[in-house]
């Protein structure tokens, strides 16, 4: 059982609110905004066929720091991530219109290369999925794509020292990284998407299918990258969102962006009573 359903299932039979005891697991961090948001998106609407996911989403997402998105199953969380780097482009029935501008570019415009789009975006999904190749050809894949001509072997270290697996696979670089444990496969994952260097990296429920050892580290790990990458992820884990992110945005069913605030705030303070009834279980 994840922590957000054991810590639901006590509140309901307590009756106490999740939010009453938000504040001893929200974070306290405060990373400074640097700048114009990376991202601004305005009036997004996404279709699968006749049936909208998201409708007339506007948010900006901040430079250099962890953005959330919770809300319950079908809500659009995870369209919204994909929405970013251009992903949903691979589902035949998906539809996008509005715009996702990334740095003031529409990322849909029609000069924008989605390939070359995800190589600034970076994006880690919810099952760890390691190529059937060494660690080292798993961390260099990005880099030998994209005809990268420096020291790869330098770069594959950095990515997993910034990825807090080097130590631990230091001296098995030419081992499968199939060989390795369910964490230590994402946190693979990620230093091959951060060996490109892009600018943003998106993870879609990264520590849903791990233990709780494994997945305090990935929190450990996104609070680290945050100091050189703008993070957006989605999570189910409502505490989780509470711990490692500055900004919480909060989708509900039929696609609808409800608040999008400062993460203390939503979790204190939330200005709409449908957000205050989902994070204290009422409903999700």
């Amino acid at each position: 059982m994840s922590t957000q359903d054991s810590t639901t299932d006590e509140s309901e039979e307590s009756g106490e609110a999740i939010i009453e005891t938000s504040s001893d697991v929200v974070s306290s961090k405060s990373r400074p905004t640097s700048g114009p948001p990376v991202f601004d998106v305005e009036d997004l609407d996404v279709f699968y066929g006749s049936e909208q996911a998201l409708q007339s989403v506007d948010m900006e997402i901040p430079s250099k720091q962890v953005t959330a998105l919770i809300g319950p199953s079908g809500c659009g969380k995870s369209t919204y991530l994909r929405c970013l780097n251009r992903m949903n482009d691979l589902i035949d029935a998906a539809r996008v219109e509005g715009e996702v501008n990334l740095n003031g570019k529409n990322v849909y415009d029609e000069d924008v290369d989605p390939v070359a789009l995800r190589r600034k975006i970076g994006m880690v999904f919810q099952t760890p999925n390691p190529f059937p190749k060494t660690i080292r050809e798993n961390v260099a894949y990005g880099l030998k794509i994209q005809g990268y001509d420096g020291d790869i072997d330098a770069r594959v270290e950095k990515s997993l020292k910034q990825a807090a697996l080097w130590d631990e696979v230091k001296d098995q670089l030419d081992s499968s990284g199939l060989d390795l444990s369910g964490g230590q496969q994402q946190r693979l994952c990620i230093a091959r998407a951060i060996a490109p260097d892009p600018e943003v990296v998106l993870m879609d429920e990264p520590a849903s299918a791990l233990d709780p050892v494994a997945t305090s580290k990935i929190e450990d790990l996104i609070d680290d990258l945050a100091a050189e990458y703008t993070v957006v992820i989605v999570t189910h884990n409502m505490q989780q969102a509470a711990r490692i992110s500055d900004k919480t945005a909060v989708f509900l069913t039929g696609g609808e962006l409800v608040e999008f605030d400062d993460t203390q705030t939503i979790f204190e303070n939330p200005a709409d009573d449908r957000v205050e009834d989902y994070i204290t279980g009422k409903f999700g």
